[in-house]
């Protein structure tokens, strides 16, 4: 038995972020957007997808932005990201990485980061 690959990271968000959910995956760090299923889709909610990336983000009734977990997803220009964040937080504690966190427009923390 062996696990072969991650498929998706699930974050929460409150009912009716969708659009800001969307600006953000899609026109901030560049994912696309991916019909859910029609008996998902009644749920709420939105799914992203990139190269090898997926992001599906549920509603939740009781939403607490998660400030501690978050996706990391690895970029090929971090400057560029960082630039579009004024206010992320640089940390160089990973080895062999740079890396900037961030969060969407809902409050969860997001990492970006990129080989040195």
């Amino acid at each position: 038995m062996t696990i072969t690959a991650l498929h998706h990271v699930l974050l929460a968000a409150p009912r009716g972020s969708e659009p800001l959910l969307r600006r953000f995956y899609e026109g901030v760090l560049g994912l696309r957007e991916v019909p859910k299923p029609p008996e998902l889709a009644e749920r709420g909610g939105v799914w992203f997808r990139g190269d090898g990336v997926e992001v599906h983000v549920g509603i939740e009734d009781d939403f607490r932005p998660a400030r501690k977990a978050h996706p990391a997803f690895l970029v090929d220009d971090l400057d560029a990201y960082a630039a579009r964040f004024p206010d992320a937080l640089p940390d160089l504690l990973f080895p062999g990485h740079r890396r900037i966190y961030v969060s969407d427009p809902v409050g969860n923390r997001i990492e970006l980061l990129q080989p040195v």
